[in-house]
């Protein structure tokens, strides 16, 4: 009788290479899948470990550019930061992984999907709506929230004795006081030392940037150019998004920036602290804000901030696939057709300075906003009549209220 086939989302860590041998002892054949994102070190060795611990195939897929070009240049149209701070750099990564799962599990013709998230995070969300929504009929299979795994399998400890008796090649070294989890936006950090919201960061911690204190003495200048809102220069240089995010995380690590430490919301109910490193993410956020500040209307810039909040939330919870977020892609993007034109920066210890920028496409008027004006571009008389229309509700109310 033949198995069903579960397509298993497998990074060659401890956890889910327990998970592969738990679900293959289920009876279950399990397909590894890797998403790669710009993390991935050494694709063969994951390979052979997932093949080690029991899967019938394995696939890795790289999928750096449409993760940068339809997700993370989506996300800088909107200047998007869930609760003010954070870039969402694995909020973004779940929804194209999940596709590839996807993809995957319809190639292999697998009936079921396999995670490694836990029950107490996001990220189990973010797959599950994600699958649901590109293919309802797939089931998923999520081990930590199964009794019969996770009152087994309580810890790291008991995770290595279950390696140990089942031959899964794992390195027993003393785990890192945090997890962390990495692609081409950004590197996160939580859990372990930073689970206390008083504690420091360990210096040691951070992976993509130098501490703000050690970085060049010396600011170094830049200059993006944008078409409708995407980056594709960089001092020149014409680079693909993939390229062009690897090079601004490059630069922006070397001068610091791009650290944040924040306590958020978890979609699942609970406060949660974070760690994140977003350097080439945050350069672009701020060249790019700053280009729609010359060439967007001031209604739309208004429109946008008011709306970013609710793309912000519906990527962190995991709704990238759903009928509200097609229609504010659709209209970012019909916003970002004049966005065009050059941003020039500083980097300089964690800061980044914008001096300078202009568009063919700009509605910056010198000759209007000059108080030199000697053109006649602007009748400044025009202000009092401005003025005495705005203030006839003002002047309504203040009637109103000496009646009291």
């Amino acid at each position: 009788m033949a198995r069903d086939k579960v397509v298993l989302a497998y990074s060659g860590g401890l956890d889910t290479s327990v998970i592969l041998k738990w679900l293959q002892l289920k009876g279950f054949d399990v397909v590894a899948y890797v998403a790669d994102l710009g993390q991935l070190p050494n694709v063969e060795e994951i390979r052979e470990k997932a093949m080690a611990s029991g899967a019938v195939d394995f696939y890795a897929i790289n999928l750096q550019e449409e993760f940068v070009s339809e997700l993370v240049y989506t996300a800088v149209k909107f200047n998007a930061l869930y609760e003010g701070r954070y870039l969402l750099g694995t909020s973004l990564a779940r929804p194209i992984i999940t596709k590839g799962m996807v993809d995957v599990a319809h190639k292999v013709g697998a009936k079921h999907l396999a995670h490694g998230a836990t029950g107490k995070g996001n990220d189990q969300v973010r797959f599950e709506l994600s699958a649901v929504s590109l293919d309802p009929e797939l089931k998923n299979i999520v081990p930590w929230r199964i009794p019969e795994f996770f009152n087994v399998i309580k810890g790291r400890k008991e995770a290595m004795d279950f390696a140990e008796e089942h031959g899964i090649p794992v390195k027993a070294t003393v785990s890192q006081p945090w997890s962390s989890d990495d692609n081409l936006l950004h590197i996160s950090f939580e859990a372990g030392v930073l689970e206390d919201p008083a504690n420091k960061p360990p210096k040691e911690m951070f992976e993509y940037t130098v501490d703000p204190q050690d970085a060049p003495d010396t600011p170094e200048a830049i200059e993006l150019t944008f078409e409708k809102g995407e980056a594709v220069k960089l001092n020149g240089k014409a680079y693909s998004p993939a390229e062009m995010l690897r090079e601004l995380n490059r630069l922006g690590g070397k001068h610091g920036i791009g650290r944040v430490d924040m306590v958020e919301s978890r979609y699942v109910g609970m406060k949660s602290r974070g760690v994140y490193e977003t350097p080439g993410g945050t350069i672009l956020y701020a060249a790019h804000r700053d280009l729609e500040a010359l060439t967007l209307d001031g209604g739309v810039i208004n429109l946008k901030e008011t709306l970013m909040p609710r793309f912000s939330t519906l990527v962190y919870n995991g709704y990238w696939y759903c009928p509200e977020m097609d229609a504010l892609r659709a209209l970012v993007d019909n916003t970002q057709e004049y966005v065009c034109g050059n941003v020039r920066l500083e980097l300089y210890k964690g800061n980044i300075t914008c001096v300078g920028r202009d568009s063919e496409y700009s509605l910056y008027d010198e000759k209007v906003v000059s108080m030199e004006d000697d053109e006649g571009a602007y009748d400044q008389t025009d202000a009092n009549g401005f003025i005495k229309l705005h203030a006839l509700p003002l002047r309504a109310h203040a009637k109103r209220a000496k009646k009291k």
